[in-house]
């Protein structure tokens, strides 16, 4: 390995131009002595930007929030070893997701590999250890085949269901000198193919002859970009629709008929387990959306996903349609010309959806319920809605605050706690519109760190920091199933606001809805940068309805 200055096209200057094939234009990582070679190559070509996080799962949220609002592919680079263990947990929240992800990350020099020798961050069993958390895993062996195995990987993010991928490349195959006139090839793109015709044509004939017809709309119709073709459906057909927490923004959550993602919320709840015929796309009935699979659902249900293995997993489809959404629901529209709908069946749904968010709303109490509108009248309606796992997430962030554009909600699908400050950088970043994070003290903790990243980027988010001085979810659990007794769920918390200006946040703390209101104002006003509003949650009027048990594990 060498240290000398580059002049000639090297294997970094490989993984950029491939990079570029790929459209990328940010990357999100950690600088190591294992990947110098691809951040200097970054700095001598023009179109990426490098973002410096400040740990490497922070780097794989981050760029998970940029693929979930830009539906373009996130990259993350990190170090090899050490670096790429800290990965993992953003792969895991990547899987989980369905979201295009790219890690790419150094190895030890190849004359070293397989000595085990202690050689620096000497990780053999790396390229394993990735491929647990990703659709696939590529470990390079010559400089030549470097742009071949970031082009493959970037393409298979894409194939069907969304799914991260990664690349491994010694660090001497970064440094080495690649022939000026080898190319790097163009990554065809994957193809879309709806479900077969005679899939369809059963499908069709359902949602025809059906009288109370429901389309339950998932993630995949947002990661497919499907939701033009749905909407059209939807309007022509005026059929009624929820969404999963995933599914947020499918449908504007502002259109008429859009009921939200409050399907097991009575009485919605009873309207949905009346629909006779339900259309799902890009859905998988997870845990919470489904109350842990308890609530009912018509045996004509209609199945459309890119993933065959979801089929039956938990309710058994009448039809399944294997194929891309968005080709799916154009296939579908063209052979349905109308539905055999009751009367009163649109306002039926309505009303019912209507009466649930308005309960659900009520059991906020009047302190969170004027933060949701507070946060809703100030946002731009395009600025992305990103919630950790947390009480006010859980309460009224992951249903009630309203989502009005596609890709503008966000959420750690697999209820992990920590991600969102890096996944509303990412989303900011991509979005280019100001973002709001709604997270809780012990949260935040996981990621603090990236206060500084979104200082030194000039990132537009807005971090909310709930402060409860503990684990609020973790605690009620606790007081309703242990006799009252509270254990390692109290925290000692730092003066956030201190904290983030120390970082270079400015911010404010609040202890009352018009405080925040007025505050909240005042950072979407800002024209860049992040803002930190830290709400004393002990202050405001409490829930009448909190988090419990059975709501986290069925």
């Amino acid at each position: 390995m060498s240290g000398r200055a580059v002049s000639e096209r090297t294997g970094g200057d490989l993984v950029v131009e491939a990079l570029q094939a790929l459209g990328v234009e940010v990357l999100f990582g950690v600088a190591s002595v294992h990947n110098l070679p691809i951040l200097d190559a970054v700095r001598r070509h023009d179109g990426i930007e490098a973002v410096n996080v400040r740990h490497e799962q922070a780097a794989v949220h981050a760029a998970d929030g940029y693929a979930r609002v830009t539906g373009r592919l996130g990259v993350a680079l990190a170090s090899t070893g050490p670096g790429t263990a800290n990965t993992m947990g953003g792969l895991f929240e990547a899987q989980f997701a369905g979201s295009r992800v790219l890690v790419i990350t150094g190895q030890i020099e190849s004359r070293f590999l397989g000595s085990n020798k202690g050689y620096l961050h000497e990780a053999e069993q790396q390229l394993a250890m990735l491929r647990t958390l990703t659709r696939e895993a590529w470990s390079v062996r010559r400089a030549e085949d470097i742009a071949e195995a970031v082009v493959e990987a970037g393409r298979a993010t894409s194939r069907g269901w969304p799914r991260p991928t990664a690349v491994e490349i010694p660090v001497d195959l970064q440094y080495a000198t690649v022939p000026a006139e080898l190319t790097v090839p163009e990554p065809a793109p994957e193809p879309r193919t709806a479900a077969p015709v005679e899939r369809v044509r059963e499908a069709a004939d359902l949602l025809a002859d059906a009288r109370r017809p429901l389309i339950w709309a998932g993630g995949g119709v947002l990661s497919a970009d499907a939701w033009p073709e749905l909407r059209h459906l939807v309007e022509r057909l005026e059929i009624p629709v929820v969404t999963s927490v995933q599914g947020r923004g499918a449908l504007p959550e502002d259109h008429p008929l859009c009921l939200g993602a409050l399907a097991t919320v009575p009485p919605l709840r009873a309207v949905v387990e009346n629909a006779d015929v339900v259309l799902a796309v890009g859905a998988r009935f997870q845990m919470y959306t489904t109350d842990a699979w308890r609530l009912r659902l018509t045996d004509k249900l209609i199945h459309a996903n890119a993933d065959a293995s979801v089929f039956g997993r938990t309710y058994p489809p009448a039809v399944a349609l294997l194929g891309d959404a968005r080709e799916t629901l154009r296939a579908l529209d063209a052979h349905v010309a109308t539905t055999n709908a009751e009367d009163d069946w649109i306002a039926t749904t309505r009303k019912a959806a209507a009466e649930a968010r308005e309960n659900s709303l009520e059991a906020l109490g009047p302190d969170h319920r004027a933060i949701v509108a507070a946060i809703r009248r100030s946002l731009p309606r395009g600025g992305a809605v990103v919630r950790d796992s947390t009480v006010p997430a859980y309460a009224w962030g992951d249903r009630l605050l309203p989502i009005l554009e596609p890709r503008t909600s966000l959420n750690p699908a697999s209820a992990a706690i920590g991600p969102g400050l890096p996944l509303a950088l990412g989303a900011a970043i991509g979005g280019g519109e100001r973002a709001v994070v709604i997270h809780g003290d012990g949260g935040i903790m996981l990621s603090i760190g990236e206060l500084s990243t979104l200082a030194q980027a000039g990132a537009p988010v807005t971090v909310c920091v709930f402060n409860d001085r503990g684990y609020g979810v973790l605690r009620d659990v606790q007081r309703a199933t242990f006799d009252g007794a509270r254990n390692d769920v109290d925290l000692h918390t730092p003066d956030f606001v201190a904290l983030a200006a120390a970082m270079g946040v400015p911010g404010e703390k609040v202890s009352d809805a018009a405080g925040f209101d007025r505050a909240f104002a005042r950072s979407v006003e800002r024209e860049s940068g992040p803002y930190l509003i830290e709400i004393d949650l002990t202050a405001l009027a409490p829930m009448k309805r909190r988090v419990g048990r059975q709501q986290l594990l069925g």
